[in-house]
């Protein structure tokens, strides 16, 4: 076996750690509770940019607390290219967390970019946005992005996500972009020379 791992084994991966390493709760009411906390953040902030930008920065904290539980449950080492990370994204990450698998798509000439394309989203469940919402430019699973941004920054990856298309606004499709900005570096707590 090589040192990277191939698509077919972080899918295997994936659906193992799934079945057998994670604990789970109620699809609906976990559905329900993120419509929940939406409408509250679009009552206090009256202003779909604004639930946008807390919808993020909530997904962002929660990635930062979520790289720690994924690493120990998956076993899986440090990616040695970014193309590794995005399939480690897409087929162990989403589906040890959702039960979901989105497809790692169109890639830049680099490999700098990609997207993730979901057939299916777990979080617009019974949902259904208002006209205003739709033209607010509410992007109701923004939460996503921060989770992706919040978990690879934890391990040394700066990247921005973003929504481009959601089948909830009406689109064909439910579509993240992914982009890698800079590798960090390792940083070494202040007074531990």
């Amino acid at each position: 076996m090589s040192s990277t791992p191939s698509v077919k084994q972080y899918k295997a991966l994936g659906d193992e750690v799934w079945k057998s390493k994670v604990d789970k709760i109620n699809a609906e009411l976990f559905t329900l509770t993120y419509g929940s906390m939406v409408v509250q953040l679009v009552k206090d902030f009256e202003d779909y940019g604004e639930v946008n930008k807390q919808l993020e920065k909530m997904g962002y904290n929660i990635g930062q607390r979520m790289i720690e539980d994924f690493l120990a449950r998956s076993g899986i080492g440090r990616c040695s290219e970014f193309r590794d990370t995005a399939e480690a994204i897409s087929k162990v990450g989403f589906k040890m967390f959702l039960n979901i698998t989105p497809t790692v798509t169109n890639w830049s000439s680099d490999y700098k970019e990609f997207s993730l394309v979901f057939d299916e989203n777990p979080l617009t469940d019974f949902v259904e946005l208002p006209d205003e919402a739709l033209e607010g430019g509410l992007w109701y699973s923004n939460v996503y992005c921060g989770v992706l941004r919040g978990a690879l920054e934890m391990v040394q990856m700066q990247v921005e996500a973003h929504f481009v298309s959601d089948s909830l606004r009406g689109d064909d499709s439910t579509e993240i972009r992914v982009k890698l900005v800079r590798y960090l570096e390792e940083e070494v707590p202040v007074g531990e020379d």
